[in-house]
Formats: structure tokens, sequence, C-alpha cells
């Protein structure tokens, strides 16, 4: 009886120094732990959202709004929920608004006319959380708005803010109001960047549209067909015709015939032509079971007989370029279609910029023929539509090849600071010769008996060349090209597998060229 009621006593001992040891280490040794992890849970740091900085055109248009968006931002779990604006009103005023956030959104006022050109904002995903993006933020995706985050965003603030067991705010502790982003001006007009999506829109096919001042900068930035991205939706990103493909700078096509202005520049130079300079136009050449046929030849069975250069810009003679070529050579015309920018990037504010591509030569066989293609924009040569209306600038502008430039300036409500520090040129050192006999060309192709009819009435007189450029195998469809100039004013267009430049690409040319010449 005795050693039960010790075994008894001894047990009890045993259960209740357990219950004090631990009572003793949950007080006094994780006492101070617990409390810190107890306070950590009702103080919070709320994050407040700097307003984006808003993006003007060149003359003080705005092209976006800021919107408020409404979550709900559980950083323990790490989730966001979007909520509505009663929603988030009903939490504040049942002060149950700790984890709301009220991020800075976009509204794009000319929904999909500018898409390509300002991008759009998307939600931060989780690398980007885990490389210190705020969850459930937004940031820019593609176009300016992509380039310019940094300037755009702005600093976020916060608060810092005591929690109830409910969730209710007790108490705002400390506040670091948030830095606005800065405001961008563009370059950008948005009259004629209305007036080229139309004109693309029009026609409703592939296309693009670039238009600059001689200096390059970017006046209107089109790609067809475009993206809504006020409302974009996993349709959008699945579609086959590739709506969010910027076609203006990242499409590689065979320039045809509008290549043949680097051509003339390459004869010129290198003093294989001149202004008194005449070849005859029989139709084609014949260099053994293969023949170089000129446009006028295979359409209508006829020739230009006996032309100079400014004639053969006029009518576009293939013959004509072909001999020019073959004087020239591949390597040395290569050479010349590097320094009009071909083959590399032009160092546009825009993301996604492709270089396109230019033959090699030296690198495998090379025979007369591929010479023959060359020269009149044909075979192995891409370009984007930008690059192509770079080219043109360089007659425009008297010879300087220029970095085109989408935004201005900045500012943050005061003075406007130039964001590249001015336009920057490249003087390819043309003989005035050179330049006045292309531009001589090209007016006339513009003119009556020129290939662009759709200018021959136009008003001021516009410098123009056109291409249709084969593609595919067999080639039996071809893009249709026009790259102009007028005062103050380049514009290059292009329909994929739109058929000739002068029935196609030159009256949308025509249209947004009105539009400019209005004001």
């Amino acid at each position: 009886m005795k050693s039960r009621i010790a075994i008894f006593y001894l047990v009890f001992f045993l259960a209740f120094s357990l219950i004090v040891g631990r009572l003793f280490w949950l007080v006094a040794i994780q006492g101070g732990f617990n409390r810190a992890k107890a306070e950590e849970q009702r103080i919070k740091i709320r994050r407040i959202v700097a307003p984006r900085g808003i993006i003007y055109d060149r003359l003080n248009r705005p092209l976006v709004q800021n919107l408020p968006l409404y979550k709900l931002c559980q950083e323990r779990e790490k989730t966001c929920q979007e909520i509505s604006r009663d929603q988030a009103l009903q939490l504040e005023a049942d002060n149950r608004d700790a984890d709301l956030v009220v991020e800075i959104g976009r509204y794009y006022l000319h929904e999909k006319a500018l898409a390509h050109l300002l991008g759009y904002l998307g939600e931060v995903n989780q690398e980007e959380v885990e490389s210190g993006w705020p969850l459930g933020s937004l940031r820019g995706r593609t176009g300016i708005e992509e380039e310019y985050e940094e300037l755009l965003r702005g600093i976020d603030g916060g608060e810092i803010i005591e929690v109830g067991a409910n969730g209710e705010v007790i108490r705002v502790i400390g506040k670091r109001e948030p830095v606005a982003g800065k405001e961008l001006k563009l370059s950008i007009d948005l009259d004629l960047q209305l007036a080229a999506y139309e004109a693309l829109k029009k026609r409703d096919q592939k296309a693009a549209l670039v238009a600059s001042t001689p200096e390059g900068e970017i006046l209107a930035l089109v790609s067809y067909p475009s993206f809504d991205p006020n409302s974009l939706s996993e349709k959008d990103f699945q579609n086959p015709d590739q709506p969010f493909f910027n076609r203006a700078i990242a499409g590689i096509y065979p320039p045809g015939s509008t290549f043949k202005i680097v051509t003339a520049a390459a004869g010129l130079e290198e003093g294989k032509i001149d202004a008194q300079t005449e070849i005859e136009d029989t139709g084609e050449i014949v260099i053994g079971q293969y023949r170089y046929a000129n446009w006028y030849f295979t359409q209508y069975g006829k020739t230009e007989g006996v032309i100079d250069l400014v004639r053969a810009i006029k009518r576009s003679t293939d013959t004509f370029f072909y001999k020019v070529g073959e004087y020239v050579g591949a390597t040395r015309l290569v050479a010349w279609a590097k320094s009009y920018g071909f083959g590399r990037v032009s160092g546009i504010d825009l993301g996604g910029e492709r270089a396109g591509f230019l033959p090699d030569p030296q690198a495998g066989d090379w025979f007369l023929g591929n010479t023959y293609h060359l020269a009149i924009g044909q075979g192995s040569l891409g370009v984007t539509p930008l690059q192509l209306n770079n080219m043109t600038t360089v007659i425009a502008n008297e010879g300087k090849l220029c970095q085109p430039t989408i935004a201005k300036t900045s500012s943050d409500g005061g003075s406007e600071k130039l964001l590249r520090g001015g336009v920057e040129c490249q003087d390819l050192k043309l003989q005035p010769e050179t330049l006045k006999l292309i531009q001589e060309g090209m007016k006339e192709a513009c003119s009556t008996e020129g290939t662009a009819f759709p200018f021959f009435d136009f008003e001021p007189r516009v410098a123009c060349k056109t291409g249709t450029a084969e593609f595919g195998d067999p080639q039996d469809r071809t893009h249709a090209w026009l790259t102009a100039f007028a005062p103050e004013i380049v514009i290059t267009a292009i329909v994929e597998a739109g058929g000739e430049g002068s029935y196609v690409a030159a009256p949308i040319v025509r249209e947004v060229m009105e539009e400019w010449f209005k004001k």
C-alpha cells in the first residue's frame, strides 16, 4: 500500500515539474520572442503606390489616364485579389482595410491606335516578386511603358499601421508620402498617329507604317492588327494574326525596289555612274539560261529604251539597276547598305527592335545573278519598315543618318529635361550631286509617268519610291511598299502580301500626308 502511494506522489511530482518547467520556458525563455512575434503580427507596413507619370504627345495632349485598382494583398500568403471600388469603400467604412492596396493602373485613351507604341501595364509575376517587386504591383510591358518604367513609376510611399485581432486599423504609427513618376512628352503627333491607324485598319491587312521628321523624331508608328491594352485577354495572345507583334520595328521583309535608292547612291559615290550615264533597257538581261527582266517588260511587253539615273528611279527600271549593281559589285553594295543602317538595330527607344539581315557575298557561292537580285532589293536581304524609313531620311535631310527617337522630354510637373540630350546623327558625307540626282528621281516617281500615280496631283510635291517585293516559294506573292518624303516629314508603309506598292501602299501614305498638310 505504501509503495503505491509513493509511486503516485512520484508521478505527480514529475508531471508537476514538467508543467512548471514548460511554464518557465514559455515565460522566462520564450516570453520575449513570443511578445515580439505577437507585436509583429499587430504592426504592418501598407504600401502607398506612387502615381504613374502621364504620357503626352508632341502638342501636350494626354495619351493615357491613371485609374485606381483596388486589391487585397496578403503578404504572408503571397496573394493579391482585385476587388471593386464599392468593396474597397465598404472595407474602409468598416475600418477593415489593413490589407487594402490602391494600385495605379492605366486607361489608354486611344486604345488600339497607340498600343504598340505605348505598350501596357501587367501585374508582376512570382519571379519578379522574389527579385524585389512589391506583391500585386504593375509594371510596363512593351512599348514606352516598359522602356521608361523607371521614370514613369515613381517611388512608392508607405504607412506603418497597428492592426487589431480582426484586421481593423487601430492607428497609423508613421507615414512616408510617395513620389509621383515623371511625365513623358513624346515626339508623336496624335492626329497623324490616328490617321495612320485608320488608313491601315481600312485595308484590314497585316501592315505597318512609320512617319518621322527628316531628323528621326517619330511622328507616328503603327502596326496592324493591333490589340486593346484596356481589355487584354488570353485570346489576344493566342491570335494567329499576332496582334502583339510590332511589325514596324520587328517585321523583316525584302525591300524590293525601294532598295534602288541605296544602289543609286552606291553607283554615284563609287564613281561607277554619273548624271550623264545612260543604259539601254532591252526588257531583260540574259545570262546563259537565266533571264533577269524589267517589270515593265514582264507586265506589258514594253521597254524603256535608253535612260539615265533620274528616269530609272522614276520608272523603277530593273535592268538599269542590275547593271549598276554589277558595276559596283556585291561587296561594296552590301557595305553601302550597312552605312544606311541596314543589318543592325537603329537604337530606337522601344524594345523588340530587330536588325534584319544582309547577305555575305564572300560566304559560299555567289553569282552575278545574286548581285542583280541584291541591286533591286531581292534575295538574301531583309529590312524593317523603320530601317527603310531611316534610309529615306538620309535623302531627305541632305545625307545624315539619325537615330530615331520617340520620347523627347521628361518632367515632374516643373521644367522639362531632354532625355537624350539632342538628336544623334551620322553624316554619311554624300556628295551634293548624289543627293540632288536621287531627290530628283524620287520626285519624278511621284509625278506624271512615275510609278506612284496616287501622288501625281498632290500638293506640295512629294518625293517617293515604290516597292513591290517578291517573297515566298514560288515567288508569286508580293509585299507592297512606299517610302516618301515631303517638307518636314518622311513616311514609309508596307502591306504584307498586299500586291503592288503603287496601288496598295501609296494610297495609304497619301492619306497620312493629307492629314499632315491639313495643318
